[in-house]
């Protein structure tokens, strides 16, 4: 027998429901109340929800009927029916127009998580677009996760989030840092993954052992709910590093935490946290406890783990010894993934959703736009208040007396000085923010580009063609990098190219790394600070000498060196790059002629104004050039 540890009530949600006198407070109770389901099952509301719509249409309300619907709607998700829900919330869709702003906000919540559920993520954007023209705003870092582009994700959702949280709110840290840890693991960073995730249960403890802030039944049981899904984010992050046993009671406890947070609905928590533990018990040679987990997701009769749930019945199969219906299970699922993973329409998406951002934010620019036309106009209308002011004091100061006139007018217009100083420091901050917001959306523009370059790579056979997509990528990179930078920046007028240098010089060593080179690397740029203008082709220079001197400079890949050396005094500056190899071909003015790297280097030097010198004596390769 299970004894609940939060007490039972006669005034539950369901009983308010039906004593509420209209269909407006009845709207107001279902969707205020989130755990209307604790003391009565979905079901149960399902049924007296289609009751009262029965009625509805036998009396043909509209209004009645549209709010009835869009609770059914939201019932049917809680029940995991998400097809019927999605079918459900369509038919009201189409009456978009027909129904009251309370009504289109809650409908389009539930479609928006209706067709994330399903995978139908062009959907969602549909709705978003019918959402942002409501004046609801919109988030789009789970899209961006969803598609798998977890960094872009993580980044929008830290703008997005972190302004938002209340310092002393123990569980909005402990949230945020867990979605971090989210977005980290599915990105592969488990060990900076698990960091994030000790943190996150070190506020929700600081929360639940805080005995100064009296909790409702409800707070604690999020609280709690909270504490397992981040025991279950760690478990995760342990199974991807192969600590299977320390993993399965992390999971268990965040499965427990599903279990009673989402009682009387379907708990898709709960599934995932499934998942994971049949997966783990699989990888520990105990095929008939996984299974007991398999059993229980196959009741739930959920299609959208079908994927999961074929590939570790297949793992089943396989270890008891039933190769048929291993293979069988197996052909079914490699089916079902390449139908899920379709490359091109994943393409069609992404590009979608570039666009739909892109139109997000010229919208948010505009806005802002206007809104620095608006304090203008306030500006000048107070300027003429206070010009007209003026002019009153004037003659009013003048049969004062001279004295009293000119002592009056300079208060005044040391107050009038001060306050159009105030307005100018105030725009500078908007600028400097809109700037900074610009920056970033352009960095993570030429980051999709990238992802895009990437995805086109995986789809091309000629090893030509991936080399130059390869290139093309390394440059892009360099130039979201100088992006990057000038947002994080204080100032948004230079670019310190030490810090810039060791960031560029990592991202190509990383990629060489894998290929066995051990390459030492060396940067002299400390103090030395460029412009955009400058420090984009800076850093295409250099991107293209490294990533040369990693593929060719070093046929053995160890004991190379390699130097740069960036200088600037006043108006004068210098740039110098050698490398310890095995030196230039003889016909390196030929190949100049013909080599996209190196034309590609001369045009960059010359739009430095400068000219590039290549010294074809030195040891090994030494290329260097003054700039202004």
């Amino acid at each position: 027998m299970t004894i609940s540890c939060f007490p039972q009530t006669t005034n539950d949600p369901l009983s308010k429901f039906q004593k509420a006198n209209s269909v407006s407070k009845r709207f107001e109770i279902f969707f205020e109340n989130n755990d209307k389901y604790v003391y009565n099952s979905a079901y149960k509301w399902l049924d007296k929800v289609s009751e009262y719509l029965n009625v509805a249409e036998q009396s043909k309300d509209s209004s009645e009927i549209f709010k009835y619907r869009t609770m059914l709607t939201r019932v049917y998700l809680d029940l995991g029916e998400y097809k019927k829900g999605a079918l459900t919330g369509e038919k009201l869709y189409k009456s978009n127009k027909k129904l009251d702003l309370p009504v289109r906000k809650e409908l389009f919540k539930i479609m928006d998580e209706a067709y994330e559920r399903l995978g139908l993520f062009e959907k969602q954007l549909e709705v978003r677009t019918e959402m942002k023209k409501n004046g609801q705003r919109i988030q789009l870092y789970e899209v961006y996760s969803n598609l798998g582009l977890h960094r872009q994700a993580m980044m929008d959702y830290i703008i997005d989030v972190k302004p938002t949280i209340d310092e002393n709110n123990y569980l909005d840290y402990a949230e945020y840092n867990n979605s971090l840890a989210t977005f980290l693991r599915k990105d592969g960073n488990f060990y900076s993954a698990r960091q994030k995730i000790e943190t996150a249960l070190s506020y929700v403890d600081l929360y639940l052992k805080d005995t100064s802030v009296e909790k409702s039944p409800e707070e604690f049981r999020d609280a709690v709910f909270l504490r397992g899904t981040i025991q279950g984010n760690l478990g995760k992050c342990l199974i991807a590093v192969g600590e299977i046993e320390d993993a399965i009671p992390l999971l268990e406890a965040g499965a427990s935490s599903s279990k009673e947070h989402d009682k009387g609905k379907f708990s898709p928590r709960l599934i995932d946290m499934w998942v994971d533990l049949a997966d783990s018990h699989m990888q520990l040679g105990k095929p008939f406890i996984a299974k007991s987990y398999l059993d229980s997701i196959a009741k739930s009769n959920q299609s959208i783990y079908i994927t999961e749930y074929n590939r570790l019945l297949a793992d089943y199969y396989l270890n008891i010894g039933d190769t048929d219906s291993a293979s069988y299970i197996f052909k079914d699922y490699i089916k079902i993934k390449d139908s899920i993973y379709d490359h091109s329409k994943k393409k069609e998406l992404l590009g979608l959703l570039v666009n739909f951002d892109l139109d997000n934010q010229k919208d948010i620019i505009q806005q802002q736009r206007l809104n620095l036309e608006k304090t203008k106009a306030e500006i000048s209308q107070r300027d003429r208040k206070i010009n007209y002011g003026i002019i009153a004091l004037v003659f009013t100061l003048v049969s004062l007396g001279a004295v009293a006139f000119a002592y009056f007018k300079s208060v005044k217009n040391k107050r009038l000085i001060q306050d159009q100083n105030k307005i100018i420091e105030t725009a500078l901050v908007e600028k400097d923010s809109l700037l900074k917001e610009i920056h970033h959306r352009v960095k993570n523009n030429l980051q999709m580009v990238s992802s895009l370059l990437s995805m086109q790579t995986k789809n091309t056979k000629s090893k030509e063609a991936i080399e130059a997509l390869e290139e093309g990528k390394s440059r892009v990179k360099a130039m979201a990098l100088i992006h990057q930078k000038l947002y994080q920046n204080e100032g948004l007028a230079v670019i310190e190219m030490q810090a810039y240098v060791e960031s560029l010089v990592n991202s190509i060593q990383s990629v060489y790394k894998k290929g066995g080179h051990d390459v030492n690397i060396n940067i002299d740029a400390e103090g030395t600070e460029l412009d955009i203008d400058r420090a984009i082709p800076m850093g295409l220079i250099l991107n293209e000498l490294v990533s040369n001197s990693f593929k060719y400079a070093f046929p053995n890949k160890e004991g190379g060196q390699i130097y740069i050396n960036i200088r600037k005094n006043g108006e004068q500056g210098f740039f110098e790059y050698t490398d310890n190899g095995k030196g230039l071909p003889e016909d390196i003015e030929e190949r100049s002629n013909s080599s996209m790297g190196v034309k590609l280097i001369q045009r960059l030097v010359n739009q430095l104004r400068s000219n590039l010198n290549i010294d074809k004596d030195a040891k090994g390769a030494r290329f260097w050039f003054e700039f202004s």
